[in-house]
């Protein structure tokens, strides 16, 4: 009768249980568990999709870096009203004024347009959509400025203008500086104590902006600045042309009290955080620092700057 056989393997020896035992750690049951939502076609490295995916992605990125490009070398727009006004009082090159149509005007629009028109800039009327495109942010305040990509010289420039003045060169050079405020205040200071001229790196530096510009006071527009494809090998050039390279640091061998700058010199500013860059700074003659009687351990780059510029026209002055 069938569950009642008692033929060889019809009936259960005990102890012979199949299924999981004692000490399994549940690997049957992890093994039932889901495994979640399939990936998207995009997401398997080996689908066509992804593949196609990858390839569109790259053509956006090079997409991107053109317009960069497009947008660093052509003209820049100054946005906002205390910007534009202050740029326009600077007397800082410009192409055109925009005003946003519609847009309630103050004190500050009314200045900006008439600075604008007394120096002959066309001012015109701009729809929102289309200031919303010039800017990144739409933080236009109905307002903008455009201005021209700025000329840069080249270094041997700045050689051939302290040749024509007569007077021993005074060059600024500045290194990992990527603050275009402290590039601007770098540039007013050099032009109130008769330098002549700043050096930039191409890569890794900021820019002469529309930033740079105002905190310049409009100095940008008679002081050159040349950019160096190589910052060590213009140094070494300089040197070449019998010009001392002076490098700002805390950890110095030489003080300002200390050094004599009445002869051709260029004076290489670092960055506030990084310093001088290790070839740079081997490329420097001397290692100068700022004596400071309180307890700051530094100054920002383009107030030390200002204090190595006095100091040397000072000396100038009474040599």
């Amino acid at each position: 009768m069938a569950g009642n056989s008692s033929r060889r393997g019809a009936v259960r020896k005990t102890g012979t249980k199949k299924g999981s035992v004692v000490g399994s750690g549940g690997q049957r049951r992890r093994g039932l568990e889901g495994r979640g939502a399939t990936p998207k076609a995009e997401e398997r490295p080996h689908h066509p999709a992804a593949r196609k995916a990858k390839v569109v992605a790259k053509k956006v990125d090079a997409r991107k870096k053109f317009i960069a490009k497009k947008l660093e070398d052509g003209p820049e727009m100054v946005l906002g009203r205390n910007p534009v006004l202050e740029c326009l009082r600077a007397k800082i090159p410009a192409m055109a004024l925009y005003v946003q149509v519609g847009a309630e005007p103050d004190e500050r629009v009314t200045e900006a347009v008439q600075i604008a028109a007394n120096r002959g800039l066309a001012v015109l009327e701009a729809q929102k959509p289309e200031l919303d495109r010039m800017s990144s942010n739409g933080m236009h305040q109905g307002i903008a400025l455009q201005v021209p990509p700025y000329e840069y010289a080249h270094p041997e420039d700045l050689l051939r203008a302290a040749r024509e003045s007569g007077e021993p060169a005074l060059i600024v050079a500045l290194d990992n500086i990527s603050d275009p405020r402290n590039l601007g205040a770098v540039i007013r200071s050099v032009a109130a104590f008769g330098g002549h001229g700043v050096v930039i790196p191409q890569r890794r530096s900021a820019s002469v902006t529309a930033v740079a510009w105002r905190t310049s006071a409009g100095a940008a527009a008679r002081l050159k600045v040349a950019k160096a494809t190589n910052l060590t090998r213009t140094l070494k050039d300089f040197a070449e042309a019998g010009l001392q390279i002076v490098g700002l640091d805390a950890d110095s061998d030489v003080t300002l009290d200390e050094y004599d700058g009445t002869t051709g010199v260029v004076v290489v500013v670092g960055s506030e955080g990084k310093g001088l860059s290790r070839l740079v700074r081997e490329t420097c003659d001397s290692i100068l620092s700022i004596p400071m009687a309180g307890p700051v351990e530094s100054l920002n780059a383009s107030v030390a700057a200002g204090v190595v510029l006095a100091e040397v026209a000072r000396q100038r002055r009474l040599g």
